[in-house]
């Protein structure tokens, strides 16, 4: 039960994988322009991504390990497809909104991430809770973007009028701008939050670590060496 609640806090909080991996960047900055499309595609690639890791999960020990990723994406279009046709038949306004993002989530790389890191090795529930962890927390980013958006660029959420009809909305927050304003002002706050409770605990948090190993060819001068930003620990700070 232990392992089945950290797959839930590890996706929604611990490797949000929008505030945290800077994952599917495109769905993000562009169906966020109000609440209803952001929780929308959060739902629908949730769904997606509890079958999809359920499946490849119960498949993994059948699937040669040459053709894993085609497999994989066979299954993923699969399941996408079905949500596809079910949006479209049961709720056409939204599908309408999402247009083309609904098939585009055969290629959402956190799907094939977990598809790739986790359920291919792991059994069929933890997956299913790895899936439904990652899920919402992709979902509740999607909702917090969203309705930042939609308050300040309508003066809604969800459609309804919350703000009063003084306020003059700001135009530049629903067009693509404002998903940018929107998606760095919140990283910023959690960032800073995540650093400065560090800070207090006298505990270290890494800010940006990453390995040049595999990308010789990117020309920067850090290549092949491994580096790390740290916010040093509060005793060391004083000294």
């Amino acid at each position: 039960m232990n392992k089945l609640i950290e797959r839930l806090k590890n996706g929604i909080i611990t490797e949000n994988p929008i505030f945290v991996q800077v994952l599917a960047m495109c769905p993000t900055l562009a169906v966020t322009t109000n609440a209803k499309n952001a929780l929308g595609m959060g739902l629908a690639s949730t769904v997606v991504l509890i079958f999809s890791n359920m499946m490849i999960s119960a498949i993994r020990k059948l699937v040669p390990d040459k053709i894993r990723i085609p497999a994989y994406i066979v299954v993923i279009a699969s399941f996408v497809t079905i949500i596809d046709m079910l949006m479209q038949g049961y709720v056409p306004s939204l599908y309408a909104s999402l247009g083309i993002f609904i098939p585009l989530i055969v290629v959402n790389c956190i799907i094939l991430g977990r598809a790739e890191a986790y359920a291919s090795k792991n059994s069929i529930l933890p997956s299913i809770f790895d899936a439904i962890g990652m899920g919402l927390g992709f979902t509740i980013a999607l909702l917090l973007i969203g309705t930042f958006r939609e308050m300040l660029g309508a003066g809604q959420i969800l459609g309804m009028q919350i703000l009063p009809e003084s306020f003059k909305p700001a135009s530049i927050m629903i067009l693509a701008p404002g998903a940018f304003f929107t998606l760095g002002g919140l990283m910023v706050v959690l960032n800073a939050y995540n650093i400065r409770k560090a800070y207090k605990t006298g505990e270290k948090v890494k800010v940006l670590e990453h390995s040049c190993g595999s990308c010789s060819g990117c020309g920067t001068g850090s290549c092949g060496d491994e580096s790390k930003i740290e916010i040093v620990d509060k005793n060391k700070s004083k000294s």
